[in-house]
């Protein structure tokens, strides 16, 4: 074979080669573990999964519910249980990458909690004249996890075609169990009645399980446009298994009723 036929067929085949090499190079993971995007993908939809389980434990009330549920997410992304297992124990291994997923995890998350805070402005009740009014618009039990990246629900409630009569109070009801004395950290409560020049706000803890009742008490002569906040639960440096909260209203009642 004549030198420069077989000089072309090498450079032939190191160009062709080239974009592979070159991926290999970037990629920061080997081969058989989630790519960074993907891994991101799929720990939210597992995150997601999670919180359906702990809002619906009617639904899901044994392993084999659960298993079905976590199931379904990997053949959403085409991959199985051992894959991601697989993955989860290399990116342990591997903290500044594992971080730099959870940072687009969390910010994916945050964008689908506005998105929902939104739909759910839109669907609020209409305002009431009435005493006493449950408003509340989300799940009434919240499951805080050590295994969950977003630990919090938020809301955003506003009355359709209105505003909340002047006068009104706002109370916010939940049982909670899971807690323990060695926590460092609490679940925080924040409530806020928005009037037309003014916004009301209160922040809480909830300090050990047991009912609680967190009242808010807007300007007395001012209508209420909108009632907003979040629960929400930081990640606690000491360990704990699962803090549940259930029950949760929040209830509208008029100055002077009981």
């Amino acid at each position: 074979m004549p030198a420069t036929l077989l000089k072309r067929r090498r450079l032939v085949c190191l160009l062709l080669l080239m974009p592979i090499l070159l991926m290999s190079a970037c990629s920061k993971v080997p081969r058989g573990i989630l790519s960074e995007k993907k891994m991101k993908d799929v720990m939210i939809d597992v995150h997601l999964a999670e919180q359906i389980i702990g809002d619906n434990y009617l639904t899901y009330p044994d392993s084999t519910h659960k298993a079905a549920l976590m199931a379904s997410v990997f053949r959403k992304h085409n991959i199985t249980q051992a894959v991601y297992d697989s993955s989860l124990v290399w990116y342990g291994k591997n903290l500044n990458i594992m971080l730099q997923v959870l940072d687009l995890a969390i910010k994916d998350v945050d964008k689908r909690m506005r998105i929902v805070a939104e739909l759910q402005a839109q669907q609020a009740p209409a305002p009431m004249a009435t005493d006493s009014a449950n408003i509340w618009t989300q799940a009434s039990l919240l499951t805080f996890s050590p295994q969950s990246l977003f630990n919090a629900t938020i809301f955003d409630i506003r009355p359709e075609g209105g505003v909340y009569v002047s006068g009104s109070i706002f109370v916010l009801n939940l049982k909670v169990w899971g807690l323990h004395p060695r926590l460092n950290r609490q679940p925080e409560v924040k409530i806020a009645a928005e009037h037309s020049d003014t916004t009301v706000i209160l922040h809480d803890t909830i300090p050990a399980d047991g009912f609680h009742s967190i009242t808010l008490r807007s300007v007395a002569t001012k209508p209420v446009r909108r009632v907003y906040g979040y629960i929400r639960m930081d990640k606690a440096e000491a360990p704990y298994y699962k803090i549940y909260l259930d029950s949760l209203s929040l209830t509208r009642f008029n100055y002077g009723s009981k």
